[in-house]
């Protein structure tokens, strides 16, 4: 196995805004409650982040930010995959000059890939950088899907260290710890399957979840790693409506209302994205009140 980046919860943190621009008091009040509450990374500017309608200058302005505000004391990890090759090669370049300890590179958006040509992208972006290359399948957003003999093919390559598993498809992941399980980590994308993942040989989760519910995420994970798995799943079975109401528009729009709801910035998001429809945020209140957030 390589070095791991991260075990246990990664927080795929929002990005506040106010009037239209980056709310870094917002952002920071989060990062430091979520450091305090136990999450071992910060994943900025991913889907989460609203990385896709960050400026470039924006995008690279909250990565560098990110870095210096956690300051060594857990992972960043910034979001730098696009469906541009060339400038993801940019933008990972300079996240590692300016300090993230790792990548996240999502399959290509829209113009989409063959497998061969998802390789090929993944091997270049790795190439270029030094540092570790977390790789991104969520087919459900990309209109792609990172095979797993395709993710065995990147496994040998030095910089790429782990995957984080999106697709919503336990048999495929099953598939993919089989094949790679031993040279590179899996994380669970999806809140949902965060114990079942974990089940499979999965090394933690990349959460949305633990914008609202840091601390509960890390004992979820933390449990299953001390050998509780009763506790484990009690948590993922407690919190499975909350992060079904996380996801009932897409997301970040319901989280970002969850976040503003306690107090980190404005519940404002980038069009085409908007705010969330009002019997689903009256859901979602209903819920965080029911689990004692607010």
């Amino acid at each position: 196995m390589k070095n791991t980046v991260f075990k246990g919860v990664a927080t795929a943190i929002v990005t506040p805004f106010v009037d239209g621009k980056i709310d870094f008091d917002a952002f920071d009040r989060l990062v430091e409650w979520q450091i305090a509450s136990g999450v071992s990374a910060i994943v900025v500017a991913g889907t989460t982040g609203e990385g896709s309608t960050l400026t470039d200058a924006e995008h690279k302005e909250i990565i560098k930010h990110c870095v210096e505000v956690v300051n060594k004391r857990v992972a960043v990890i910034a979001g730098t995959g696009s469906n541009d090759t060339a400038y993801a090669i940019e933008l990972s370049k300079y996240a590692c000059d300016v300090g993230a300890d790792a990548l996240l590179l999502v399959t290509p958006y829209y113009n989409k890939a063959t497998q061969g040509g998802l390789y090929q992208s993944f091997k270049m972006i790795a190439d270029s950088v030094n540092k570790p290359c977390i790789l991104y399948n969520v087919p459900s957003r990309t209109g792609c899907n990172l095979k797993p003999e395709t993710v065995l093919k990147l496994a040998d390559h030095k910089n790429i260290v782990a995957i984080k598993e999106a697709s919503g498809d336990i048999s495929q992941v099953a598939e993919l710890s089989l094949l790679v399980g031993e040279k590179i980590d899996i994380y669970s994308g999806n809140d949902d399957q965060i114990v079942p993942i974990l089940s499979l040989g999965g090394n933690g989760v990349i959460s949305v979840l633990s914008n609202i519910c840091p601390k509960e995420t890390v004992e979820m994970c933390e449990s299953f790693f001390k050998g509780d798995v009763d506790r484990a799943r009690q948590l993922q079975l407690k919190y499975l409506k909350l992060i079904n109401a996380l996801f009932c528009e897409v997301n970040p729009i319901p989280v970002k209302c969850a976040v503003s709801k306690l107090g980190y910035g404005e519940n404002s998001l980038r069009l085409p994205l908007t705010t969330m429809e009002p019997q689903n945020e009256a859901m979602l209140t209903e819920l965080m009140k029911n689990n004692g957030l607010i």
